[in-house]
């Protein structure tokens, strides 16, 4: 095999047909990494290229990557995460899902960039990576285990406790829509249903043990780079800032904070202030149940945190985190303010395989249907759903993992499930092109409402949300975008350049998920920007071209656009590009943004225009696509007659 020209890759990925159980090694072409950098880009091309407009997302049609990025497993931190992407079966679009720990760096040290899989294996596998040595073996002992139980089963069958495992529990066996990948334990690639399709596809597990090493192609620059990263990471004043709350308490900081800027999602989405918010905040965790303090490789922030409960109803309860997503989406967003039952849900969740965000927003809806009688006790096997319920929401998690009964009717998503329910309750399904929405509210903050609306996953946070006004920083705002622009940038509830903005972050966290870095570095705090990809990524790769910082922000909006073609070949156009009722229409009831709604045809409108797509559809010209080297794409979508 020809050496690979380029640094940081392994050079080689693997194609796994689970039909045949033919494992083929290919060479990375170079073209690839040029133009679409590693990860989420290469996932893009590879999906853009492979599935067909229409397939079943359970089917065997569907294909399922699972890619890492250059920069994956050297020491820049924080650089130990890989990407998963698929067609999403809970949404029908493009699917992806990102998680950080030790498994990603692990592929590459095995000597791979990434894993595609096609096909259906006839019976449960799990893939084997010893180095070159590949294979697929039996997983049919494994199937019906929890993710804990299938990770240290492989472990103890390969005689090796510090082998790699991503795995699905029983949720995605049961192909719940948004059943997740869990990787080291706590670990998961959590949403748009990626353990679903693994599970469509009879594949139980990864596994994995690598012994090589990476290169760089400028040894002497990645390392003083690195060394600034960490430093950047940790002593400078946003660096500290991040210790101060990240490092301390991790992600469940931001519980407090979100209440007091009326943007924690409460009684599904019906407002966006919590009176038991202290009840389930990081400091309470960190006070009472936490035993201990991990971290994702190469990485200097490490907020990872281990909870246990040592007594009660919930005894024994020990599981990693749980993050802010997850507090939000079992604990506000249904009103539990046990924060010990919430502790159990989350790892209920881990152990099924289960995203905590959308599994939370199941329940809520369920209840908020129950609490206007849309369905009753006849409908929910007998389980009060009252707001606050805790038993009855752990209940729903098992039922919905095993897809047993109403649990079978929730475990399909919430707009598939108002759709069959009926009698009015899409009004509180909330969602954007059915992924259900993460923890904001666009009425506390609008450019979210924006960030949901043109995301291609759906209602999500990660791809392109602003966190310069959110968690206040104004010097960077005004730094990045100019003085004359930072005070209406900073204001939360004005619609004045956030279009500007969201765009502006969506090409760059593409890149950020393509190099793969961690988003708190690049999210929160803002500490990298496109003149330090500009410089990392050719050190790094020695593709001298990313040296550009133009040609850097060339490749972040290709690969968005990429995603994007993606569902407008799926019929997604500006009707898509919305927001639930209770955005648009209901006022926030109380807090600061009491008597807002979110204004976000204006920002659309404006979205569009910077785009150079057609503002009335949605859909690109050709103008935008060539621009970006994307006249295949436009050559396609023109065929189907979606260009404007």
């Amino acid at each position: 095999m020809s050496e690979f020209p380029y640094k940081g890759y392994a050079g080689q990925y693997l194609e796994v047909n689970l039909t045949t159980g033919k494992i083929v090694k290919k060479i990375l072409p170079k073209e690839l990494a040029k133009a679409y950098l590693g990860g989420t880009g290469f996932a893009a091309k590879i999906l853009w290229d492979r599935v067909k407009p229409g397939i079943d997302p359970l089917g065997s049609d569907n294909v399922l990557v699972f890619a890492t990025g250059p920069i994956t497993g050297t020491f820049f931190p924080p650089s130990g995460r890989f990407m998963v992407a698929a067609k999403s079966p809970l949404t029908g679009i493009w699917g992806e899902a990102h998680c950080g720990g030790h498994f990603g760096p692990e592929i590459k040290y095995a000597g791979y960039d990434m894993i595609v899989f096609e096909g259906k294996a006839e019976k449960p596998v799990y893939l084997y990576i010893d180095d070159d040595y590949v294979e697929l073996r039996d997983a049919s002992h494994l199937w019906g285990k929890t993710t804990r139980e299938t990770t240290k089963s492989i472990q103890e069958e390969l005689g090796d406790d510090s082998i790699k495992v991503a795995c699905i529990g029983p949720a995605g066996e049961n192909k719940v829509r948004f059943a997740c990948v869990i990787v080291d334990f706590y670990r998961a690639a959590g949403r748009t249903g990626m353990g679903a399709v693994m599970g469509s596809k009879n594949l139980k597990a990864i596994t994995v043990r690598g012994t090589r090493s990476i290169t760089v192609a400028d040894p002497d620059k990645f390392f003083e780079l690195a060394v600034d990263g960490l430093e950047r990471e940790t002593k400078s004043k946003l660096g500290l800032m991040a210790q101060e709350s990240l490092g301390k308490t991790g992600t469940p900081s931001l519980v407090e904070l979100e209440n007091e800027i009326g943007r924690l999602p409460t009684k599904n989405h019906w407002t966006g202030t919590f009176k038991d918010a202290d009840k389930i905040s990081g400091e309470t965790i960190r006070k009472k149940y936490r035993t201990s303090r991990e971290s994702c490789f190469s990485c200097g922030i490490q907020c990872k945190f281990i909870s246990h409960v040592p007594s009660g109803p919930y005894k024994g309860t020990l599981s990693g985190g749980p993050e802010y997503e997850s507090i939000f989406a079992l604990g506000s967003n249904c009103m539990v303010s046990d924060i010990e039952a919430v502790l159990h849900a989350n790892m209920l969740c881990n152990e099924y395989g289960l995203d905590t965000i959308s599994t939370g927003k199941v329940i809520s809806f369920a209840m908020e249907c129950y609490e206007h009688e849309i369905i009753t006790k006849e409908d929910t096997d007998g389980l009060d759903l009252t707001w606050g319920n805790a038993e009855s929401e752990i209940q729903l998690i098992h039922k919905i993992a095993k897809r047993e009964g109403f649990g079978n009717l929730l475990a399909e998503g919430v707009k598939r499930a108002a759709e069959k329910i009926g009698k009015g309750a899409e009004k509180y399904a909330l969602h954007v092109k059915g992924l259900e929405c993460s923890g904001q509210d666009p009425r506390g903050q609008y450019s979210v409402g924006l960030t949901y609306a043109v995301n291609v996953r759906g209602a999500d946070h990660l791809r392109s949300l602003s966190c310069y006004e959110e968690l206040g920083y104004p010097d960077v705002a005004a730094e990045r975008y100019g003085s004359d622009k930072a005070e209406e940038i900073m204001n939360l509830r004005s619609p004045k350049y956030k279009a500007m903005v969201v765009l502006d972050l969506e090409d760059l966290y593409a890149i950020v998920d393509s190099l793969i870095i961690c988003k708190y570095g690049t999210m929160w705090p803002p500490i990298y920007y496109w003149d330090d990809f500009a410089k990392i990524i050719p050190a790094l790769t020695g593709i001298k071209e990313y040296s550009d910082i133009e040609y850097v922000k060339k490749v972040g909006a290709r690969i968005s656009t990429l995603r994007k073609a993606f569902n407008v070949r799926e019929g997604l156009n500006r009707k898509d590009d919305t927001l639930p009722e209770r955005f648009l229409k209901e006022p926030m009831p109380e807090g600061p943004a009491k008597g807002h709604t979110c204004p976000l045809d204006i920002m659309l409108d404006e979205y569009y225009e910077l785009r150079g797509w057609d503002k009335k559809t949605g859909l690109f010209t050709r103008e935008s696509l060539e621009k970006l080297e994307l006249s295949d794409v436009a050559n396609e979508l023109e065929k189907r007659k979606l260009l404007t």
